[in-house]
């Protein structure tokens, strides 16, 4: 890619990423979102099988952070759109798949599932780290946290289009339809993104890097090796950026396994109509905020002064943290189940805006931790090193995520249902990253004057070959 390119808007080059996102979401979600009436249709008439479902999610998750591992060395080494095109391929045909699964069989019919959820997961972990890197050569450094705010605002509009889609065909038993429809969708926007998006040189973005690559004749091709892994992608920042993760999402994890039965169950008993709406309604509108809004003065702030970026982090922390564990001190009213139901009455009471915009401030506030975080990895890491870096922190945040909903079911067992003490406990487990954060102040201006001139010495050398060749 040229540098003329720049001047385009990225999204002319890049929109598809966000169409092939948003339907890699909704398979994703879908198959999480339907774990309770999956289980029906494996074992008709008898009780939700939690232990065998439970296996299937846990299967999904982990397989998906173990194999970007492997990808993450791939898309550092091959062509990302080819990467992408292949997954994307490989999860559309395990979806048509679990189309056609025979149900009511037990046993076998769960077996199926699990198999090929196995697949599917296998073949997910690749696809997020192989958007970060692409985007790396594609989108201006200042521009990065737009770029990534749209990106998840699509995935989440995108999902949650997809809760209701699939919630509605599963009901009225049409749960093949919904299998095969988002199959070929998500096989639609690969073939779309793989035909429009085109690869762009490694390096491109980074300004020591442009005047030289701005020769066609001249390719971005250093590789990484132990003597330089150790000296760039295990830096201080990196690693506390590593370490930072598994506990903010082991809190992240955590959030739905309070707030959800906490609203659900006696003496609030809202049902799961009302607490969709509400959520949807009041966290949308704060992630469109944090994740357009607040993106774009990231961008402009962190312009002239990348460290600002790791501040906005911080605050998201503090701030999402705070705001999260004052929901549960808004004295929301006891209601029967069916005042709970009761969409007009609960829509009616003062009360439930005050909580939506506690809401509504808490998605925001921490929208503003997944627009900075990518960009902040990114510029502090060799174009050759930005899968594998992603992927190294996709599978410790897994890791943390995963451990959330465990152990905010320990605290809120521990605590005979008292969420407000479960939640303020479950925020103690942003202060580490708090303060990895604040260290790494200090030490990310070092980080990227050290990729800074490794970029300058790699320009040199691409120089010097440019001349060798003309001298031929």
């Amino acid at each position: 890619m040229e540098l003329k390119s720049s001047h385009k808007s990225y999204n002319k080059l890049i929109w598809p990423v966000y169409l092939l996102n948003g339907f890699n979401s909704i398979s994703f979600a879908g198959i999480i979102i339907l774990m309770v009436p999956l289980s029906s249709l494996i074992w008709p008439g008898e009780g939700y099988h939690a232990l065998e479902m439970g296996i299937i999610m846990t299967t999904l998750l982990w397989s998906s952070s173990v194999s970007g591992l492997i990808f993450g060395r791939l898309i550092d080494k091959y062509s990302r759109i080819k990467i992408l095109m292949f997954i994307a391929v490989i999860r559309s045909f395990c979806m048509i798949l679990l189309g056609f699964a025979i149900a009511g069989q037990g046993l076998l019919t769960w077996g199926y599932f699990f198999t090929v959820v196995l697949i599917f997961g296998t073949f997910s972990g690749g696809s997020y780290p192989a958007i970060v890197s692409l985007s790396n050569d594609i989108v201006p450094l200042e521009h990065r946290s737009k770029f990534f705010g749209y990106f998840s605002v699509m995935g989440s509009i995108f999902m949650m289009s997809g809760f209701l889609i699939s919630g509605s065909l599963v009901q009225f038993g049409l749960w093949r339809v919904y299998f095969v429809g988002i199959g070929f969708a998500v096989l639609l926007s690969g073939l779309i993104f793989y035909f429009i998006v085109k690869e762009p040189k490694r390096g491109i973005q980074n300004k020591e890097l442009q005047a030289i690559l701005m020769d066609e004749t001249i390719e971005y091709d250093f590789k990484m090796d132990k003597k330089l892994m150790r000296k760039t992608m295990l830096s201080r920042t990196n690693i506390a950026a590593l370490i930072e993760g598994i506990f903010t999402n082991v809190f992240l994890g955590s959030l739905d396994m309070i707030i959800l039965p906490y609203l659900q169950t006696p003496p609030h008993n809202l049902s799961p109509l009302i607490t969709g709406l509400f959520v949807v309604i009041f966290g949308i509108t704060g992630r469109v905020i944090g994740q357009v809004i607040l993106a774009r003065f990231s961008d402009k702030l962190a312009k002239h002064k990348g460290v600002r970026r790791i501040y906005f982090i911080i605050f998201s922390l503090i701030g999402g943290s705070i705001t999260f564990a004052l929901m549960f001190f808004i004295p929301i009213p006891y209601l029967t189940p069916a005042e709970g139901a009761d969409i007009m009455l609960f829509f009616s009471l003062p009360i439930t805006y005050m909580m939506g915009m506690l809401i509504l401030s808490s998605d925001a506030i921490s929208s503003l931790y997944g627009v900075n975080q990518p960009p902040v990895l990114q510029e502090i890491n060799l174009p050759e090193g930005q899968g594998q870096i992603i992927s190294w922190n996709q599978f410790l945040e897994n890791i943390g995520y995963g451990m959330g909903p465990l152990i905010a079911g320990v605290f809120i067992s521990a605590f005979g249902q008292n969420y407000q003490v479960s939640a303020i406990i479950i925020t103690i487990f942003v202060i580490p990253g708090i303060i990895l954060w604040l260290l790494s102040v200090s030490w990310y201006p070092q980080d990227i004057k050290r990729i800074k001139e490794i970029l300058k010495e790699r320009a040199e050398i691409l120089k010097v070959r440019k001349e060798s060749k003309q001298e031929l």
